[in-house]
């Protein structure tokens, strides 16, 4: 149940932030937008980790260290979330997103691709994938 509860606040939140940041750029430029944003996160997180971390910085480094490149994608996906935002509008851009990392998600798990668990994708699974990309282009239709 909390993992579906996280689920619905981070893509909610995601949604919020990308507007947030579009807007942001639309004023600052897009990489000054991208450093601020990017920056803040930085600075909350590393409070966030010395008041409630468990200290063991020191593990970061025993990790594959492909991991680590996390935060380069965060870049990326701030970036191309707010040029998206910009060009197709929120609920398009969005929709597209999600369909991206379900697909991106299924092709991790149905392969067991960087250390995972391989997790069977059926019928069932394909069937809602295609759905979902139906759904985009009928919200994009314009009558």
């Amino acid at each position: 149940m909390m993992g579906t509860v996280f689920s619905v606040i981070a893509g909610a939140a995601m949604s919020v932030q990308g507007v947030f940041n579009t807007a942001v750029s639309g004023t600052a430029g897009l990489y000054e937008a991208n450093t601020f944003i990017q920056g803040t996160a930085f600075l909350l997180s590393l409070v966030l980790g010395l008041f409630l971390g468990d200290g063991s910085y020191n593990k970061l480094f025993s990790v594959n260290k492909i991991y680590l490149t996390g935060g380069i994608l965060g870049v990326l996906i701030t970036v191309f979330v707010m040029l998206a935002i910009k060009h197709k509008g929120a609920t398009v851009a969005v929709s597209v997103i999600l369909v991206s990392q379900l697909l991106t998600a299924a092709l991790i798990d149905a392969f067991g691709l960087f250390e995972t668990q391989k997790i069977a994708f059926g019928l069932y699974k394909y069937l809602g994938l295609l759905l979902m990309i139906a759904g985009v282009i009928i919200f994009k239709k314009e009558i």
